[in-house]
């Protein structure tokens, strides 16, 4: 006989994962104010200080987001100075996005501020770099994309 599947809110993987991303937001937004970002403008600064020069797609591709929602974040980033957007040269349809000097320079800033969101985890360096890889793999194996999605 099978096990039953317990509806309960606290046993759920999606609330519990719904509810540590709120939390973990929660303790980035006053860090990052200081530094006048917001969480969805971080995570597209972490992408370019992986490498910059990507376009809006490759973006889209690693933050999992669609042009859609990228497209005013990326049009806020730049009125702030910290991207500018142009077309390829090659093909018009293509918009890369790079790094400013200003954005750039934020990535020694934010530092501090990883290494306080990991402190207030209250877990080890290697407990979270394992949780870390779970979640990964975990989003590796489900099916869907942002694509099918949106």
């Amino acid at each position: 006989m099978a096990k039953s599947v317990s509806l309960g809110l606290d046993d759920q993987l999606c609330f519990a994962l719904y509810a540590a991303t709120h939390r973990i937001q929660a303790l980035y937004r006053p860090l990052l104010e200081d530094l006048g970002l917001t969480y969805p403008q971080y995570i597209v600064l972490l992408v370019l200080w992986e490498g910059d020069d990507l376009t809006v797609s490759q973006l889209g591709d690693r933050l999992q987001l669609t042009s859609a929602t990228l497209t005013p974040l990326l049009k806020r980033m730049e009125g702030a100075g910290l991207v500018y957007r142009h077309r390829s040269t090659v093909d018009e349809r293509k918009v890369t996005v790079s790094l400013t000097a200003a954005g750039t320079a934020l990535k020694s800033e934010v530092s501090p501020i990883t290494e306080a969101v990991t402190c207030a985890a209250s877990e080890s360096a290697e407990d979270l770099e394992d949780l870390v890889a779970r979640l990964t793999e975990l989003r590796r194996q489900l099916p869907g994309s942002v694509q099918q999605h949106s």
